[in-house]
């Protein structure tokens, strides 16, 4: 039976416990990640936002019974004193793997079915079963990463932009429909019978009456709504940073959106092993521009782009293998 949370708080997230913390009692809380029941004595592994950590139950008969009916995803209070795992008993692919907590109370809060799905492994799963279960899909390793980096990345834009003298404003959602580039969603009007409402495309408007009223830098990380047929690089409603500054020249948006982009890949760029043995993240510090031409050197990108195809097409295909030799006829 579930009990209620009570007054127990906790003191530490589940990834956050080191060597540093042995001695310490301490209380976690999560989701059970993983069961191995080994007689006399249980691990369990709880789960947290923050990371995994191991607790101990051993010699106490009432936990014991208490660890054994818990499963998979069951929500859990721990409180315990934190002790060194023996050297043979470390998991290196932890970053708590060289301590663990010893079991003093074990508080059941919630309980859980079986789930659709492996929680702890990104193993396939049907998408529709995933959309289905979302917020067991969240759960998983793959996605709670992927949310943690988004939101660094936009704790990155914001730094970098704040640091550059722009203001960040929010602009309306429900607004009069602009002609731009693809429908709008329209929202109809409860207060103005037959009227709508439309969902911006982007800002566009917007931050050009603030270029106007003297805001000088403006930058919003928006979300903007088209309704349109789905492609690779578009969903009927999406995320953008869009940034306006006045009295801007070529050059010094250039100079503005570089560095933001050596920004981001310190967040999310591939890392390459070090001479010191670490892993660092190599930014590329020089862009290739288009110039002056516009689109005219887009336009002879794509053709070099359509030559190389058109080359490859050309290729004389590989000769088909000889036949084998048959006898002659009659023989």
């Amino acid at each position: 039976m579930a009990e209620h949370l009570g007054d127990l708080q906790r003191t530490h997230t589940c990834g956050e416990l080191r060597p540093d913390d042995v001695g310490k009692s301490v209380v976690v809380l999560g989701w059970v990640h993983r069961i191995r029941d080994l007689g006399g004595v249980t691990f369990l592994d709880i789960r947290d936002r923050a990371g995994i950590s191991q607790v101990v139950v051993r010699e106490n008969d009432a936990l014991m019974s208490i660890a054994k009916r818990l499963r998979s995803e069951f929500v859990v209070g721990v409180s315990g004193m934190v002790q060194r795992r023996s050297p043979d008993t470390e998991n290196a692919k932890l970053a708590t793997g060289e301590v663990e907590i010893l079991a003093r109370d074990i508080r059941l809060l919630n309980e859980a079915k079986t789930p659709p799905f492996q929680i702890a492994e990104d193993g396939p799963v049907s998408e529709d079963v995933r959309l289905k279960y979302r917020y067991l899909d969240l759960r998983r390793p793959r996605l709670q990463y992927n949310m943690g980096l988004r939101h660094r990345v936009s704790i990155a834009i914001r730094k970098y932009f704040d640091a550059n003298g722009f203001w960040e404003i929010e602009t309306p959602i429900l607004a009069k429909s602009t002609p731009e580039g693809a429908r709008d969603f329209l929202v109809p009007s409860r207060v103005h019978a037959g009227e709508f409402y439309a969902l911006p495309q982007s800002p566009q408007i917007f931050k050009q009456i603030l270029m106007i009223a003297g805001m000088d830098r403006y930058v919003q990380i928006t979300r903007c709504f088209r309704d349109e047929d789905l492609r690779a690089d578009r969903q009927p409603e999406f995320t953008q940073i869009d940034v306006e500054m006045s009295f801007a020249t070529p050059d010094l948006v250039y100079g503005m959106v570089e560095p933001l982009i050596q920004e981001l890949f310190k967040e999310i760029g591939p890392r390459y092993k070090d001479r010191a043995g670490g892993y660092t993240r190599v930014i590329k510090q020089h862009y290739r521009r288009l110039g002056d031409g516009g689109h005219t050197a887009i336009i002879e990108l794509l053709k070099e782009g359509e030559q190389k195809v058109r080359l490859k097409e050309r290729r004389p295909a590989a000769p088909a293998p000889a036949p084998a030799p048959t006898a002659p006829a009659g023989v």
